[in-house]
């Protein structure tokens, strides 16, 4: 892919404010999902505004020991969910889960840190041979894929309680699709370079027309966009941190250390496969390998203890996001000084309260919008790996096969508090079948 912007490149201060504003709002939805999902389940007080000011702190910590090198962003990370629910469940009360949530996701940080050793002293070769394209390939595309029910689901979907018609949410959705499909394909200069800004502002503008249309004519059938966030807002208020939330240290008893062990260690190393497949897909897209140069001891490493810091502030393990690899990919701008913009964005928007309330008051259908062609493009970018697979061998084509049924079909395993995701499972099911096909030879 011929880059716009390379990773060391350096746009103007003006660009790089706009570029920041793109990938904040790529990741935002996900971002603030986790912790809103842990809400409903727990009865905790996460917040929006802590969860964003926690990626923010956890990109700072992956770009330094990335030594700038690697262009994503990091993000609250859903296959944490079910831990983050136990450390409450398993907590004595409200305020010690706080802490839970702190403590188990510095348990999955050290997994990351035990296995940036690992491949420090055995270095890399090891999982080219586990993992080829014909593994990673499918494995990226069905990250993407696995996301598509969400994507269609928010499409029609209003952000009003029983108001809206799937109908409206829908144009509003195409609109900001296909403005944004515009802008990329079509725009000159600037605006090719944000189109996600422009076709959230346009979906965002066509919501409120049709608010305003149905306000108007008691007609709530066109209201599919929510403005409380507005309702008494200050201009400036401190994110509500984890850990001024929890209580004394020495009410943790051991089997409640048990418990988050066994709830995050586990799905750590789950999500490890993500992340080797999050940057062999990013390489692709960039260019350039980046499990050799910064090096996947620093890309763990930066992931890893990235996490520790963003649960220290927002509860949520971080993670790299795929929605903000799909934006290097679609805008072609791999500037990491772009990703250093929207850490420090996410910093300063999560202490300013009307901004973080226009970032909540985004449509769901317009943010499904946005992630068709965010997710679309996850998926096209792991069918591209696989041009170079021969599938006219049955290894190979075995196990391309057996990743997409499984994931497509959503494929997961729980044990206790333990989940094993979609691709995840798929990921261990090809590494499974490609390893049982290993002696096959090629026909003459």
């Amino acid at each position: 892919m011929n880059l716009i912007y390379n990773i060391k490149d350096k746009p103007s201060a003006g660009q790089i404010l706009l570029f920041a504003v793109q990938q904040l709002l790529a990741i935002m939805a996900a971002t603030i999902a986790v912790p809103a999902v842990v809400n409903s389940g727990t009865g905790s007080e996460l917040t929006a505004s802590a969860a964003i000011f926690g990626a923010g702190v956890g990109t700072f910590v992956y770009l330094i020991f990335t030594r700038n090198s690697s262009p994503v962003f990091l993000g609250s990370s859903f296959a944490f969910i079910g831990s983050m629910m136990s450390a409450f469940s398993g907590a004595a009360s409200m305020a010690l889960g706080y802490w839970g949530l702190i403590i188990g996701a510095v348990m999955a940080g050290l997994v990351y840190v035990v296995l940036a050793l690992v491949v420090h002293f055995a270095g890399v070769k090891w999982i080219d041979k586990l993992m080829p394209p014909v593994i990673i390939g499918p494995t990226v595309a069905i990250i993407g894929l696995s996301l598509a029910g969400n994507a269609v689901g928010d499409l029609t979907s209003s952000s009003v309680a029983d108001s809206g018609s799937v109908y409206v949410a829908l144009v509003c959705g195409l609109v900001t699709l296909f403005v944004t499909i515009i802008a990329s394909t079509y725009g000159k200069k600037m605006l090719k370079l944000i189109p996600f800004i422009i076709g959230i502002l346009a979906g965002y503008a066509t919501a409120s027309v049709f608010a305003l249309i149905g306000n108007a004519t008691d007609n709530p059938a066109l209201v599919v966009i929510n403005y409380s966030a507005f309702k008494n807002v200050g201009f400036f208020a401190a994110p509500d941190f984890t850990f001024l939330k929890g209580s004394a240290l020495g009410d943790i008893s051991g089997s409640y250390l048990v418990t988050l062990f066994s709830a995050y260690v586990p799905v750590a190393f789950v999500v490890f496969a993500e992340h080797l497949a999050d940057h062999k897909n990013l390489s692709t897209i960039i260019g350039k390998d980046l499990l050799e140069d910064p090096g996947l001891t620093r890309t763990l490493l930066g992931d890893g203890v990235g996490s520790m810091a963003g649960a220290l502030f927002g509860g949520c393990p971080n993670t790299t996001y795929g929605e903000s690899i799909a934006c290097v990919a679609i805008t072609r701008n791999a500037s990491v000084v772009s990703i250093w913009g929207a850490a420090c964005l996410c910093i300063v928007v999560s202490f300013i309260s009307p901004l973080m309330a226009f970032l909540q008051t985004i449509p769901s259908c317009v943010m499904g919008g946005v992630c068709v062609a965010l997710y679309g493009f996850i998926a096209m970018s792991g069918f591209k790996m696989l041009q170079g697979v021969d599938l006219n061998k049955n290894r190979n084509l075995f196990v391309a096969s057996i990743i997409f049924i499984t994931g497509v079909g959503g494929l997961s395993v729980s044990f206790g508090p333990v989940e094993i995701r979609t691709v995840a499972c798929s990921l261990i099911l090809g590494i499974l079948a490609n390893v049982l096909l290993s002696r096959e030879k090629d026909e003459e």
